[in-house]
């Protein structure tokens, strides 16, 4: 080293002890510089031991990966890294400085608190066993507490030969000891005389020190056991295999000899936590519960165990070596020089156990996990863990892990067989009890349930390596294999598709497993939409359906009616099935329905509901079509019970159009000849039934018109755009028609959550039944009056021209009974009448009594009532059609009452009506006055009603 050199060294070395030697305020000044020139000696020795045999290469970017890793360490925020980052970019622009990776590397075995204590630890026994073999001159000049008395002391024995040996290169760096004192005062700077002064001194009294120093057989005291003896017994204690000095007294517990010394003991407790996890996992691994992926696992456990063992086996073959190069005369047999010590083989293992730690903290969560969960597990580590290690090694265990899991995908995927006999995968059959739950109500049945009921998707168990739409279309494709295998009966499709399909998956291709998903869903989805629109004819059926069932077929209902009118008219009980059946088929070969297909008029089949008393056989009457497997998937026994309501409703309406319509052509015919007649007496009646028929027809017309074309055609359009729709699937099928059937049963039978439409509409229609009978009754009082006139006509011809009286007193009685207008003759007096069963009007038109003379005012009677009552009722329907929220109920009140005839009202609901009565009813009780109010508030109510 030059002389400006050593100048500059010895000046940098003089600050730097200036700034971390601390000061003592009851110090005198001799003995604080006599504390700095031995700091200053000290100093000095180690950079020149340490310049002539540094103890590691010179690699300034090794020490920057050091510090920079320690950073990343132990601070979670990357603040310190990045300030380093640029300190040490500032560093290697810096010309002047040679020596930049010692620098680093200093301030890097300053910074490790680890090493700091063991040399504080050692330095702490050397100074008392320096306190026993020193003289007393030097106890009394000092006391022993003192900090020059601790550095002289560590100086007095750093030049030892076993000092030496335990701070050699393979063993701790030798550093100067900081007592981590509070901060330094300044000092002033001392001149190059005072350095060059202090220096000699601190030589000479480093070589009085040495010659001083015991021997090293006083210094080191013996050690039972040796460490050349752990060692030999090491291997066994990495196995987890008792030996004479370690001994395992339980699965979690290793007995350490009680006579060793503190560092060796901590230095075995880091050793001993490998071998105790290594018992633990391997009585895992030797267990056999658990599923596939369970036993997969422990697989994968076992075989990086082995590799653990192989560590084992190269660490016995180095100690064995190293064993064989022990000397007796070298302290601790020269364990140290051998190349492998106890404090090597920690940091040998150091990786491995953390192996076998993370193993074991897998194990202890996998803990109740099965299949989907467990990997889910598994790849958490992979996926959250910061540590590069921690992650590298969880997915080498997912390959193995995920074996099982990948053959039941394929299987499920290929074949849609389901193969997971401990229920691991996230597909899973219903088990018979819940079979029965879910078909508890009676609205599933045939291939509805092997479609919707068979299989189910186990969320729990999806793996977090998959994303929930990749399930449910894995769900879906080995759902609509196996259905098409057993439900539509297409096996030989399925199995050429698996030989010619089926690929390997493996863990980490995920570009070849989503392509391999990709195209089986393609593929799957467009075999089952085919079968089930060429094979098995589901958009014919649903054709039909809407033909048929909602009276789509215009001319089929209209033949169908005409041809029952006169059986339905008499009581249910009367029905039978063949001629039901005979008059359908009359109606099909009379209607464009003789062109469908034979399939589906070969389901098309009439039959009656249960009966009731008093029912008449447009009451009971229905047709039905006959869905068979595996259509019913998409048209369930559920759905062909909302078909069949809808029938009815509207087979119901169109019965009523029917009549309206008949009564009404009856009227149109004898207005020009029967009606005509009695014009006088009963042309006014006529007048206003016509009106009130008329009012009906149009009621009825409207509401089938919304009903089958605003309702069911639309809902149909938005059917048919739902089905041919590219790349649906079934349940986009049975989803579509779903929403169809729920469309118009809802909207189609005005459906509501707050009025009950469907009610009201029913008791229109016994209004508009019930006056039609009235009509027809007017009907037979006009053909009967017109009877009468032309037999009294007949009878006064006949007599005029014998040469009598045309008109006798007997038939000016008979002319005032028939015509009440006629003023009776005086004496004269109205022939009572009995009833007559073949009376041409209705019995309940008949009077009581038995005149028939009543029976005009009783007609005129009911039918204002009807006609009041129908008004009434159509008011309150519009009235709440206006306020409903969907705008296709609204539009319907609007055609209905286009006009304006009709004067729509809201029926008040109860909490309504109760918030009236008490706000019209007085506190101090009711008056008179009030009370009034009141009955004529109930007298308007009535007349709504």
């Amino acid at each position: 080293m030059s002389k400006s050199t050593e100048e500059r060294v010895e000046h940098a070395l003089s600050q730097l002890l200036e700034r971390i030697l601390p000061t003592y305020p009851d110090e005198d000044e001799a003995a604080a510089d006599e504390r700095f020139d031995d700091a200053f000696g000290f100093a000095i020795n180690a950079l020149g031991r340490q310049g002539i045999n540094p103890p590691i290469a010179s690699d300034v970017n090794h020490a920057s990966d050091l510090i920079q890793k320690k950073l990343a360490r132990e601070n979670n925020v990357p603040e310190k890294s990045i300030r380093f980052a640029n300190l040490y970019s500032k560093l290697l622009t810096q010309p002047v400085l040679n020596q930049k990776w010692a620098m680093l590397y200093f301030l890097y075995q300053l910074s490790d608190p680890a090493k700091e204590q063991i040399v504080q630890s050692s330095s702490s026994r050397q100074d008392r066993r320096v306190m026993i073999h020193q003289s007393g001159v030097s106890s009394q000049t000092q006391q022993p507490g003192t900090p020059a008395k601790r550095h002289k002391e560590v100086e007095n024995h750093t030049d030892s030969p076993a000092f030496n040996e335990a701070f050699s290169n393979p063993g701790l760096r030798k550093l100067p000891v900081n007592d981590g004192s509070p901060k330094p005062s300044p000092r002033p700077v001392i001149t190059d005389k005072v350095e060059r002064k202090r220096e000699k001194k601190t030589m000479e009294t480093a070589k009085e020190q040495i010659e001083e120093e015991p021997p090293p057989e006083q210094k080191n005291l013996p050690m039972n056991p040796s460490e050349p003896a752990l060692l030999r017994d090491l291997p066994f204690t990495l196995q987890g295999l008792s030996s004479t000095n370690l001994v395992f007294s339980s699965s979690t517990t290793l007995k350490l000899p009680p006579t060793l010394p503190i560092p060796l003991v901590s230095l075995l407790h880091s050793l001993a936590e490998p071998s105790l996890l290594y018992r633990n996992l391997s009585e895992f691994v030797d267990s056999s519960e658990g599923g596939l992926v369970g036993q997969s696992f422990r697989s994968a456990l076992s075989k990086e165990l082995r590799s653990y063992l192989g560590l084992v086996a190269t660490l016995e073959g180095q100690i064995k070596r190293a064993l064989t190069m022990l000397d007796d005369s070298q302290p601790h047999q020269g364990i140290g020089k051998a190349g492998v010590t106890l404090k090597r083989c920690v940091i040998w293992t150091r990786e491995a156990t953390m192996g076998l730690r993370l193993m074991s903290l897998m194990v202890e969560e996998s803990k109740g996990k099965k299949g989907g969960e467990l990997i889910s597990l598994i790849h958490s580590f992979s996926l959250t863990h910061g540590d590069p290690y921690v992650g590298s090694f969880a997915e080498r265990l997912l390959s193995h892990i995920t074996r099982p899991f990948y053959d039941m995908l394929r299987q499920w995927i290929y074949d849609g067989e389901l193969a997971d006999p401990f229920q691991e995968f996230f597909v899973s059959e219903h088990s018979e009890d819940e079979v029965n739950d879910l078909n508890g109500d009676g609205r599933k049945g045939g291939a509805t349930s092997v479609w919707e009921d068979k299989y189910k998707l186990n969320d729990r168990m999806i793996p977090s390596i998959i994303t929930e739409e990749f399930a449910n279309k894995v769900f879906l494709i080995g759902k609509s294999l196996n259905f098409i295998r057993y439900g539509c009966g297409d096996a030989a499709w399925v199995e050429s598709y698996s030989k010619e399909a089926s690929k390997e998956l493996r863990y980490g291709d995920t570009a070849n497993l989503e392509h391999s998903i990709g195209e089986a869903y393609k593929t799957t989805m467009a075999r089952l939409i085919n079968l089930m629109a060429d094979k098995f004819k589901l958009f014919e059926h649903l054709q039909a359906l809407k033909k048929y069932i909602l009276l789509g077929a215009g001319d089929f209902i209209a033949v169908l009616m005409e041809s029952l009118s006169s059986n339905l008219d008499r009581p249910a009980n009367t029905q039978y099935r063949h001629t039901l059946t005979a008059q359908l088929e009359h109606a099909v070969r009379n209607s464009n329905a003789q062109y469908d297909s034979p399939d589906v008029l070969r389901r098309l089949d009439s039959r009656m509901l249960e009966l009731s008393h008093g029912e008449i056989g447009w009451d009971v009457f229905t047709l039905e079509y006959k869905i068979d497997a595996p259509v019913d998937v998409i048209v369930t026994p559920f759905g062909s019970k909302q078909y069949l309501k809808v029938f009815n409703f509207l087979w119901r309406v169109k019965r009523v159009e029917f009549a309206l319509g008949s009564t009404w052509r009856r009227c149109m015919t004898g207005a020009r000849g029967v009606l005509a007649s009695v014009d006088d007496k009963v042309g006014s009646d006529w007048k206003k039934a016509r009106g009130a028929i008329a009012e009906m027809i149009h009621f009825v017309n409207q509401l089938q018109y919304y009903i089958l074309f605003e309702v069911i055609e639309s809902s149909w359009n938005d059917l048919q755009a739902a089905l041919r729709k590219p790349e649906s699937t079934l349940d986009d099928l049975i989803q579509a028609h779903a929403r169809y059937l729920t469309s118009i049963t809802r909207k189609g039978l005005l459906g509501s959550s707050s009025v009950d439409f469907t009610g009201q509409l029913h008791e229109l229609l016994k209004i508009m039944l019930a006056y039609k009978e009235a009509v027809d009754g007017l009907y037979s009082f006009s053909v009967a009056e017109f009877t009468r006139r032309q037999e009294m006509s007949a009878r006064i011809e006949t007599r005029t021209a014998e040469g009598r009286w045309g008109v006798t007193e007997r038939d000016r009685d008979s002319l005032a009974d028939s015509d009440a207008s006629t003023p009776n003759f005086p004496g004269t007096k109205r022939r009572p009448r009995t009833t007559d069963a073949d009376s041409p009007f209705p019995a309940l038109l008949q009077p009581a009594g038995g005149n028939e003379d009543d029976v005009l005012p009783a007609l005129r009677i009911r039918l204002v009532n009807l006609k009041t009552d129908f008004k009434a009722r159509v008011n309150v329907l519009l009235g709440d059609l206006y306020h409903q929220p969907d705008a296709d109920m609204r539009w319907l009140a609007m055609v209905m009452n286009f006009n304006d005839v009709y004067q729509p009202v809201r029926r008040k609901k109860r909490g309504e009506k109760k918030r009236d009565k008490e706000k019209e009813t007085p506190k101090g009780g009711g008056s008179g006055e009030g009370k009034g109010v009141k009955e004529k508030d109930k007298d308007k109510d009535k007349g709504k009603e």
